[in-house]
């Protein structure tokens, strides 16, 4: 199995010969997700969840058939415990209004690390400043990694929320989240994981890792942008208000109060986005035919090879472990003398897109010293051959910059 299998599966990459290296923000889509949300509108394009006709019943039926594929593929319980949303960002912040503002105390602590997207950072310093409560920051050592002896010093009996990003965006480690729920869980504290980067890479088992709460988003992992995941504990759940409120979400209304629908519905305001959904569900199914053994395989194979190439010109420098296997795809790096948006745009000449900024990810730009990197990011289905060729194109960029050769 190789990856040119599955490319002729994806019709971006028909007729071109751009290089797509910024799958970290972004994958593409197979066919066969494109046709499954094709298919919703034109056999099953009613409004789910409020009609007794044959296509409000069909569109439920397939909206909620989705949601039991979400379940199963991340090891819920129950497909209730599944709410639909619009990405990671949503989901967080979701969180932070139902559960946070309602749980956290003056004196509180939140724990986060300083390698988190601003999803999984702004909504917590907006709980703190609300209810007077604290952010902890773990930080991770020079390869990236939180130690044991870092998270057991941090998270203490004050600590309420633990919320980690399972592999960051930056550095591609994967965190210990499974040890840090344990002993975050003898705290006392709930355990939410961002899986927005995990997801698309690896077989993610909420129960193995046992975490309150896992947020991903749909368009990492080949799914349509516009719909995400959180899922969460039954209980906890239960035990929490909803972040929106309007049409669909509710039991009764009266002229002074309403009630709220049952499990997963309160969380799910107003017309639900049934079609993308679909596509998610598309999306896993075509994952599971690739499978994690081939994706993890040919990323790492693809990294290692990117990182030796890279490490051969003394003018770059790679953020993160030294170890090709626990970058997770991704390379973020700078270059002497040249600004990351000038490597991006320089590299757009020649057809080869990569991301250039601080990805969301500021305090991590800080805490390593860098205002600003560009990242590039892999996914199965990029081949020896982009890798080649994109390393070619960056031992230019410097005489694009003037430096001569």
């Amino acid at each position: 199995m190789k990856a040119e299998d599955f490319r002729k599966d994806f019709p971006i990459f028909e007729g071109n010969d751009y290089i797509y290296f910024d799958n970290a923000a972004t994958s593409q889509r197979p066919q066969a997700v494109m046709d499954a949300v094709t298919s919703f509108y034109q056999k099953s394009n009613a409004n789910p969840l409020r009609g007794l006709y044959d296509w409000s019943v069909d569109a439920t039926d397939r909206y909620e058939h989705a949601r039991q594929r979400v379940a199963d593929f991340i090891g819920a319980k129950k497909s209730c415990e599944i709410v639909f949303t619009r990405n990671t960002t949503e989901s967080m912040n979701l969180l932070a209004y139902s559960y946070g503002l309602k749980n956290i105390n003056e004196g509180d602590e939140i724990v986060i690390t300083v390698m988190e997207h601003h999803s999984n950072i702004l909504p917590w310093q907006m709980v703190c400043r609300q209810k007077g409560a604290k952010l902890v920051w773990l930080e991770p050592d020079e390869e990236g990694v939180i130690s044991e002896q870092e998270y057991r010093s941090k998270i203490t009996d004050k600590a309420k929320i633990v919320s980690i990003g399972h592999v960051s965006n930056v550095l591609g480690i994967t965190n210990p989240v499974k040890e840090i729920a344990e002993y975050a869980h003898q705290k006392g504290a709930i355990v939410i994981a961002d899986g927005a980067q995990s997801v698309p890479h690896m077989k993610v088992d909420v129960r193995d890792l046992d975490v309150d709460f896992l947020a991903f988003s749909g368009h990492k992992l080949m799914a349509p942008m516009g719909i995400g995941v959180l899922y969460g504990r039954e209980e906890l759940l239960e035990a929490m208000d909803p972040f929106l409120t309007g049409g669909e979400m509710i039991e009764y209304v009266t002229r002074d109060s309403a009630t709220w629908a049952e499990l997963p519905h309160k969380f799910e305001a107003g017309t639900v986005n049934a079609a993308d959904a679909v596509g998610l569900e598309a999306a896993i199914d075509y994952l599971e035919k690739v499978g994690y053994d081939f994706i993890q395989s040919q990323e790492k194979h693809l990294t290692r090879l990117l990182m030796d190439g890279m490490s051969e010109l003394s003018y770059i420098k790679i953020y993160g472990s030294k170890d090709p296997d626990k970058h997770c795809g991704i390379v973020t790096f700078t270059m002497d003398g040249v600004h990351p948006h000038d490597i991006s745009s320089v590299l757009n000449e020649d057809r080869v897109c990569v991301r250039a900024g601080h990805h969301c990810a500021q305090p991590l730009m800080q805490f390593i010293g860098a205002g600003s990197t560009a990242r590039a990011s892999l996914y199965f289905y990029n081949t020896e051959e982009e890798v080649k060729r994109f390393l070619e194109v960056l031992k230019g960029v410097r005489k694009v910059m003037g430096y001569g050769d």
